[in-house]
């Protein structure tokens, strides 16, 4: 098929683990009755953004992925015949935590999953304390309804996850996501920041000729108000939907995945691509000594 609709779910998260899985649960349901084929939830949409500070006892919250939420996603996805991506805090082991999305397809298969690559450290944002990083490299699912690529959040910023992911064929690439501004910050770098954001993550959509769709969440959790404005972009860059900034809301955006492939037959950057002169894009800094 070549119309295919995403369903964007941007909420807001309480205390109440089990009530934020019902509630988006019956959001997928909604989603679904819109029309949606492919759902996909904010980060860690289980739980308030609990990176805020580091507590030991937080290790609590994470699960076995696949495990008990995606058993329970698996099961709607089949009902409703819509590919679900669940962003979830994944044991690995004791001790061993990750951020990670599990992706399920319209029968009900679990696909696998994404580990968050790259993990901030900023005030306000504690990751390093709580994610180990990725270790399963960026991947894409051949889905019922197409070839999509996850990545999550902070990978956001890096345009080589989003070129490796596409070079592996994602025709979408998703991004569920938790960001917002810290109450110290919004007077003087708010727009800015926001701007950055949805700015750079445009020209992904642009340089790698796919649709981009990032799902962040809503309301304020204690110092940090979160953007919502989860938004879908076109292989030029182009809103073709997006959310407000403040109200639960699940977002329902067709793309055509056939433009993807005329967008890359107009500006063929993957041919042109210099692959012999990017061997110090592996390095962490160029030295000039």
């Amino acid at each position: 098929m070549s119309i295919v609709n995403l369903g964007l779910i941007q909420t807001h998260a309480t205390d109440d683990k089990a009530d934020n899985l019902r509630r988006t649960l019956q959001l997928i349901r909604d989603a679904a009755a819109k029309g949606a084929n492919i759902v996909c939830l904010q980060e860690l949409f289980l739980t308030p953004y609990f990176c805020k500070r580091e507590d030991t006892d937080l290790f609590d919250l994470a699960e076995d992925v696949p495990g008990d939420t995606t058993a329970q996603c698996q099961a709607l996805a089949k009902e409703l015949g819509v590919v679900i991506i669940a962003s979830l805090f994944e044991k690995r082991a004791p001790g061993l935590y990750h951020n990670t999305a599990a992706i399920i397809d319209a029968d009900g298969t679990y696909l696998g999953k994404y580990r968050k690559m790259h993990i901030p450290e900023d005030p306000g944002f504690n990751e390093k304390f709580y994610f180990t990083p990725g270790d399963l490299g960026y991947r894409v699912w051949d889905t019922k309804f197409g070839r999509i690529g996850v990545l999550v959040c902070w990978d956001q910023w890096y345009p080589e996850a989003a070129r490796l992911t596409a070079m592996a064929g994602a025709q979408i690439l998703f991004y569920p996501t938790a960001i917002g501004w810290l109450k110290s910050e919004k007077d003087s770098l708010g727009t800015s920041q926001h701007c950055a954001w949805e700015t750079v993550q445009r020209g992904h959509a642009v340089a790698n000729g796919c649709y981009l769709a990032a799902v962040n969440r809503v309301g304020t959790e204690e110092e940090t108000e979160f953007w919502g404005q989860s938004f879908v972009a076109s292989p030029y860059g182009e809103f073709v939907g997006k959310a407000s900034s403040d109200k639960e809301e699940v977002l329902i955006v067709p793309c055509d995945l056939k433009a993807v492939e005329d967008f890359r037959r107009i500006w063929p950057f993957f041919r042109d691509r210099r692959i012999d002169s990017y061997e110090d894009v592996t390095k962490r800094w160029r030295d000039r000594d």
